[in-house]
């Protein structure tokens, strides 16, 4: 009885410390990888720790340069990561919840000077683009980042839109213009692969959308470069997106649940795999009904998206990835649930709109030595959109007496790529990387359209066109082969060169150009560092435009682009980088940009496709040549509060010129001309609770810009056009809208409970409930040029929970 009294309170007292530690053991798991920056070789011993534990918490890594830290409390954490001819680096802001499990892959960068011993530096460069051969105009962005800035959407467009020198001051749509440029010099890249667009919504040629059909949860660290890009990125003149996505956890299950008015209900799932091969999944599904969001229409918008990336782990052969990305949207604007204030409908028009984006791809990585690997993807990408417009006929009591089809258009761009890269660490001084990318365009393009055409007749005057003109007629496929290769030479640990090439070869235009890249970093100080860079960077000629099919006599269309060569860009750029602390930074650069070979027309005008790529539709122009100029300069200075001791700061503006010239040689200001543009980023956390395992966050942010410049409407012309808008070309873009601003303050709460993290905000989106100038258009219900607002005042929320 005695034994069995004391194996009862054994059992209870044992019971009662597993239940205190369920409830009190508020720790979480970090681990990881720790790679060599140039090779992405595992470095084995290399040790990380974790700054202000008491007593010390570290991991030194094993064979594969993996570490595992347990224990480590909940909230934003500091680790210092060290090896021998290594210079050392701080992890700073790591934010360690209570639902997942943190996973960071970290690079060292080797000296060339040390080899023997721990090199001290004080302070990891956070600003630093993971591409290594990127010295200027580059930056990195978290998930963390995405889903912390005010007005930010959950979009990483929406956030590229706080760094110095993007502007993007369409509330509608996530477009973002780099340094004057048009979006569509935008390249967006996932897994290393180009995709035509990463949004819900999107159609042929451009490059933003609505709503962004990437899951910011799906993502890792990845990198935005602005200007100069190294030699591996091509067919972009203003910007880069280089996404990657995760992986999954490889030692145990964790699951997401989301809901918020832009993105809609989310589950995400991953897990291990092959647990002895580092084998994982991860994958997510998203479903929107964006009825409650501001989205500046009274429609409702219809989209769902579904997210994956299987790591098979490590072989012999090499290591295999599975991932790919799908979107799936639609949208019904009727003429009668419509009034001229919308952004995107007409009252006087029914029409419908189907789209979709795909991605799958294949990766593997073999590696030859410890110095050299070759990774080759596979890849295969769709954009599609469908348009149907049907026009109402109304009569003086605006009843509907009938309809008629004035809009066909069925776009679908399918790309089959195959890319590799083979990278190679011949010494800490060397590194070569080459490779190459072959793009192969299915095009599938139908547009046929008599809306308000009055070239088109009525001869049984019932008033409907008697035919429909062709815009776009073109079922073919053609290559766009991409070369490249570059190299890095360290001189010394503080300055170092990237040179290379970058070829174009387009097989439709027959067109070839060599593009050269070059760029120096030299560290005068452990906390000065002046960059100079140079790049030549061509680009294809939009869908819309190239395969755009000309009226040459009545009812007969003929393309008339499809020579047009690839429009160039020489980028120049100075950075200056100063640490005014632990946690400081400013930063300075000047840019000038000289656009040539831009396509315009061939009689006197100010028309040029520089100005293209802000909507949804392009101009209708044909007979271009590649004869157009144009030149963007600035600055752009970010004051940057790194975030530690509860806070961040971010402030960042840019003063800039654009201009451009049409073929009667008119020095004009662009469409994305709007000077200058300034944010202010602030956010501070309160910490509550056991252990202060819980925070209270708040997180604003201030945006103004220049008005965008504008091209009048020509009244009289347009009523005589049917109502189909003539702009007054002689004096194109010489007006502009109003000056843009909007502040949005952003109020949530983290909680930390029993393995399981929520999380809710609710960001109050252009509190001001300012309305910033959209557009100027003609009305045909008022017959006259009325003034459309963007949207006003509206909260978006959302709640995430993990475990």
């Amino acid at each position: 009885m005695k034994t069995n009294t004391t194996m009862t309170k054994v059992l209870l007292i044992v019971s009662l410390s597993t239940l205190v530690n369920l409830v009190f053991a508020q720790t979480q798991v970090v681990k990881g990888k720790i790679l060599d920056s140039q090779a992405e070789y595992p470095l084995i011993g290399a040790t990380i720790t974790l700054l202000g534990s008491d007593p010390i918490k570290g991991s030194i890594t094993d064979v594969d340069g993996s570490f595992r830290i347990e224990d480590v409390p909940f909230g934003r954490q500091v680790f210092a990561v060290q090896y021998i001819g290594y210079k050392s680096i701080t992890v700073p802001n790591v934010l360690v919840t209570a639902g997942k499990e943190v996973v960071l892959e970290l690079l060292l960068e080797e000296s060339v000077e040390k080899l023997e011993e721990v090199v001290i530096t004080a302070n990891a460069n956070k600003d630093m683009p993971i591409n290594d051969l990127a010295k200027v105009s580059a930056r990195t962005f978290s998930i963390e980042e995405v889903t912390r800035f005010s007005g930010g959407r959950n979009d990483p467009a929406k956030l590229a839109a706080s760094y110095a020198g993007v502007s993007s001051t369409n509330d509608a749509r996530n477009d973002i213009v780099v340094r004057g440029n048009s979006p569509t010099g935008l390249l967006w890249r996932v897994e290393g692969i180009p995709i035509a667009s990463t949004n819900h919504f999107s159609t042929l040629g451009t490059t933003g959308g609505p709503v962004n059909a990437l899951n910011t949860n799906m993502l890792r660290t990845s990198d935005f470069l602005t200007g100069a890009f190294p030699a591996e990125y091509g067919n972009a003149n203003a910007a880069v997106f280089d996404i990657m996505f995760r992986n999954g956890n490889a030692d145990k299950f964790e699951f997401t649940g989301q809901m918020a008015a832009y993105t809609g209900l989310e589950f995400m799932a991953e897990g291990p795999i092959n647990k002895n091969r580092n084998a994982s999944f991860l994958t997510s599904y998203r479903y929107g009904v964006a009825s409650l969001a501001a989205t500046g229409t009274s429609a409702t918008p219809f989209y769902q998206d579904l997210s994956f990336k299987v790591n098979l782990g490590d072989y012999k052969f090499g290591r295999i990835e599975l991932f790919g990305i799908y979107g799936k949207s639609n949208i019904d604007f009727l003429g009668d649930e419509t009034d001229e204030t919308d952004l995107f409908a007409d009252p006087n028009v029914d029409s419908f709109v189907e789209s979709e984006i795909g991605l799958m791809g294949l990766a593997h990585t073999l590696r030859f030595s410890k110095n050299t690997y070759l990774k080759t993807s596979l890849g295969a990408s769709t954009n599609g959109n469908e348009y149907v417009q049907d026009n109402r006929i109304l009569d003086d009591n605006d009843l509907l007496i009938k309809k008629y089809r004035a809009t066909n258009s069925d776009t679908r761009e399918n790309r089959y790529t195959i890319t590799s890269t083979l990278n190679s660490k011949l010494n800490a001084r060397w590194t070569l990387r080459a490779g190459f990318l072959n793009e192969t365009y299915d095009m599938n393009v139908f547009t046929e359209d008599r809306d308000d055409r009055v070239s088109i007749p009525d001869i049984n005057n019932d008033s409907i066109p008697d035919y429909f003109l062709i815009n776009q007629d073109f079922q073919e496929s053609y290559n766009l082969l991409q070369t490249y290769a570059q190299a890095e030479y360290r001189l010394t640990d503080d300055l170092s060169t990237t040179f290379g090439f970058h070829t174009q070869n387009h097989g439709l235009t027959d067109d070839f150009m060599i593009e050269p890249r070059v760029a120096v970093s030299w560290n005068k100080t452990p906390t000065q560092r002046w960059s100079l860079a140079y790049g030549l960077h061509g680009q294809s000629i939009p869908a819309p435009i190239l395969f755009f099919q000309e009226e040459v006599s009545p009812g007969i269309t003929l393309p008339t682009n499809q020579d047009l060569g690839f429009m160039k860009a020489h980028h120049f750029v100075l950075g200056y980088d100063k640490n005014l602390g632990p946690d400081w930074r400013l930063k300075t650069e000047l840019y000038y940009q000289s656009l040539f070979d831009i396509p315009v027309e061939q009689t006197t005008s100010s028309y040029s496709i520089i100005n293209e790529g802000s909507d949804f539709i392009f101009e209708e122009r044909g007979s271009l040549v590649n004869e157009g100029t144009g030149f963007n300069y600035g600055a752009e200075i970010t004051l940057e509060k790194f975030f530690s001791r509860d806070y961040y700061l971010l402030l960042t503006t840019s003063i800039f010129e654009s201009q451009y010239e049409g073929s009667d040689g008119i020095q004009r200001s662009t469409a994305f001309n709007n000077n200058y543009v300034a944010n202010l980023l602030f956010g501070k956390e309160w910490k509550f609770g056991p252990n202060r395992q819980n925070a209270w966050t708040f997180d604003t942010k201030v945006t103004t810009s220049g008005g965008r410049p504008y091209s009048p409407i020509d009244l009289a012309a347009t009523r005589a056009n049917a109502g189909r808008e003539i702009r007054m070309e002689e004096i194109a873009f010489s007006e502009r809208y109003g000056q843009y601003f909007r502040w949005d303050v952003k109020f949530g709460v983290r909680l930390n409970k029993n393995k399981v993290s929520h999380q809710f905000f609710v960001d109050f989106q252009n509190i001001s409930d300012r309305r910033n100038e959209f557009v100027r258009r003609y009305n045909s219900v008022t017959d006259e040029i009325n003034l459309v607002e963007q949207i006003g005042f509206f909260p978006d929320v959302m709640y995430r929970i993990q475990f």
